[in-house]
Order: C-alpha cells, then structure tokens, then sequence
C-alpha cells in the first residue's frame, strides 16, 4: 500500500493552530474533571471534619490523643483543599497548585499515619460501645450516602495519585510559554513526592506485615524475625544435601535481606501446632558466597552451594525455574548486603585518616594515637550502627551463646 501525502498546509500554519485546538480541547477537558472531582472531595472531607472530629472533640467520645491518631491532619487538609477549589473554579489551575505545594507536609504527615489511623479505629470500633454507635448514627445521615468512614479516611491518600494524573495531563497540554506551565511543572515534582512516599509506606506496611506472618509461623520466642532494616524476600521448600552422603532432608527456608532462616515442620504429634515451623538455623548473608552447582540441568533441577566462613550448605531442587528463582534471590540480597557493608568500610576508613604529619614526631601525640587506635580496633569489632539489626545480633539476643560482635559478625549460622 502507498502513502500520498496530503496537500502542504496553507500558509498561516493550520496545522500548528490544529494542534493547538486539540491540546486546549484536551486541556479543558482535564480541566473541568478537576474542578468536578475536587469540589466531592472538599464535601466529603467537610463531611469527616464536620460530623466526626468536631463533634467526637465536642462530645469528649474519644481522647484527644486517640482522635489525632485516627483523623491526623485531615482538618488540615480540609482548609488547604478549600483554599485550592476556589482557585480551580475560577480557572487558576497553576496558581491553585502553587499555593497548596507549601502545605503539602499536612498530607505527608497524614499518609505517614494512615495504617496505624486504622489500626487505632479498628480497636475503637471493637472496644468503645460508645464510638461504635456515634459512628453508626453518623454514616446513617443521607449526607454521607452510605459511605463508611474508613472509606473516608482513605480519600487524601488516593487523591494524591489523582492530583499526579491531572496535572501531568495539564503541563502536557499547556505551551511552554504559558505562565502557568511553570507552576504546574513544580506541583508535578512536588505531588509525585508525595506519590513515592506513599507507595514507599505501603511496600514498608506490607513488609512489616510479612516478618509479622513469618514470626506467627515460628514456634515459641526464640527466633526473632523482626529487625530493623530487615525485609522479607521469598520462602519455599528446599532439600538439604549433608555432607556425608545421608539421605537429603526437605526444609522450609524463609529468605530475607539479610539471613537465611532454616527451620522444620513441628512434629506430626503436636495437633495444635498446624503448619508452624521450628527454627533451626540462621545463616548471615553478609559473607556468603552463592554458586549453581548443576543449575543447567533440565526437568530434574540443581543444586545451590552456599558457602560460609565456617560452613557450607547444599540446597537441592527438582524444579529448574524454581531453583533460578532462589539462585536470583540469594544472589540479590548477598550483593545488596555486601554493596552496603562496602560503603560503610570506605566511610570508616575516610574517618581514620590521620590529621596531619607533625603529629607522628610528638611523644605525646604518639600515646594518643595509640589511644585512639586501640578504640578504633574496640569499634571495629563492633558492627556498625545500620548493621545493628543484622541476624547474628537478634538471634544472639534470644537463646544463642554469649559471643563478642566480631565473633557474631563472622559466624557462619546461629543455632536457634
């Protein structure tokens, strides 16, 4: 099929004039769903504010520490969001953001909150008869139209997401040499900052929810999963190979950014134990080495050699896809790890430089020097600061044998 061009553009540049009708069609249209979803967000928001802060802050239902902790700073927001619709309604879209941006902290604030808001109200809702039933004849009010307030209570940190969208679409449809293209350009970054540190705090919660369902799985307290700094990767079965050619034994392995947790199934006569599982061993990934051993081969799967300071331990699959899958987390997490631990050395290193040369002739300096190297060698053995979470030092805590730092840094597993 050919392609004749059309007849050239008369001149007076119709085609630019075109181009410009459709990005301000496209404009308006973006435009008018903004004021439109704006001015049911402010009512809503006028809603909690209205029937819930004000009057549970009249009526004294719950503390003032535990409403903070509910509604945080959406009466905040409320005024920062009227402020707004005004300048949206009478068509100053890049002024409107402009202002808000200075005050974008109140919704910060808010999305840092809002798990543990609802955790703080499913526990009012449970435990306070008193709540439970104002909040009960508040939703009943044909203002809300059926609308729950956890539903509610969700609205700021999903109308960030949409702010992002509407003035994405506006500064791609305003010209550069419009005013407000300018503005609108600087609500962008800032919204989208506030949309990264929403999705950073939902993949925080969902973490801290993980270790908290490992934990629950492991038996009794002695093995402790939740650490700063910790996060949950991956857990399957996998077959240990001893080393003395016994028969391999299947264990459950539980993979986090800096351990590798060995435990077992409770035993078959505990009813009540279910699907728990008993920790055995806690490999530190810090200096760990991982290799295929005969990964390539096909249907029958391979085997994963891990390799410890004082230990090494093989890991057998039947299934090749879900070998590479391990292969690829364990390789992950021992470069991150090790990435991280190179960056503090350089820092500890660039902190040990010696001030300057005439210091070397003075007896005195001499005897500091050799002060302050014996406290670098006693801080050298310890680990350092965003390393004290690490898997030695918890399990260590719980019911491992007492060990100097150093020792617990190069151990090859703890023992739980």
């Amino acid at each position: 099929m050919s392609f004749c061009p059309g007849p050239p553009a008369p001149p007076g540049g119709t085609s630019i004039q075109e181009q410009r009708g459709r990005w301000e069609r496209k404009r308006s249209r973006t435009a008018r769903e903004l004021v439109q979803t704006e001015q049911r967000y402010v009512q809503q928001l006028q809603l909690v504010t209205t029937y819930f802060v004000e009057i549970l802050k009249a009526k004294g239902t719950l503390r003032q520490d535990i409403r903070e902790s509910i509604f945080s700073s959406i009466k905040a927001i409320h005024s920062v969001n009227q402020s707004l619709l005004v300048h949206l309604e009478n068509g100053y879209f890049g002024r409107g953001f402009d202002q808000m941006c200075p005050h974008l902290h109140h919704y910060n604030t808010y999305v840092d909150n809002i798990y543990n808001a609802s955790k703080v109200l499913g526990v009012q809702l449970k435990k306070n008869k008193a709540f439970r039933r104002f909040k009960k004849l508040q939703e009943a009010r044909p203002e809300f139209n059926n609308q729950k307030i956890e539903d509610l209570l969700q609205l700021p940190v999903q109308r960030i997401d949409q702010y992002k969208h509407f003035l994405q679409d506006l500064t791609a449809n305003t010209s550069p040499d419009n005013p407000e293209f300018q503005q609108l350009s600087r609500a962008v970054s800032a919204v989208c900052d506030v949309s990264q540190r929403i999705q950073d705090n939902a993949r925080c919660h969902e973490n801290h929810l993980q270790l908290c369902r490992v934990q629950k799985l492991l038996k009794g307290r002695k093995t402790k999963v939740s650490a700063a700094g910790r996060w949950y990767i991956r857990e399957g079965w996998l077959k240990v190979v001893p080393p003395k050619g016994a028969d391999v034994q299947p264990k459950m392995f539980f993979l986090f950014s800096d351990m590798l947790l060995q435990a077992k199934r409770c035993g078959p006569l505990r009813l009540s134990s279910g699907d728990r599982f008993s920790g055995q061993r806690a490999y530190p990934l810090q200096d760990c080495t991982v290799e295929k051993v005969f990964g390539h081969t096909r249907s029958q799967g391979g085997l994963l050699s891990l390799t410890f300071p004082k230990a090494k331990l093989l890991l057998m699959s039947c299934n090749q896809e879900e070998l590479n899958d391990w292969y690829q987390s364990l390789s992950s997490a021992v470069g991150k790890l090790q990435s991280k631990q190179t960056v503090v050395h350089q820092r500890d290193e660039l902190c040990r430089r010696p001030l300057g040369p005439a210091a070397a002739a003075d007896t005195a300096g001499s005897r500091k020097r050799n002060m302050v190297s014996g406290e670098t060698r006693e801080h050298a053995q310890k680990p350092p600061a965003e390393w004290g979470g690490s898997a030695p030092k918890r399990m260590k805590q719980c019911d491992a044998p007492e060990q100097s730092s150093a020792e617990a840094s190069t151990s090859s597993c703890v023992i739980l």
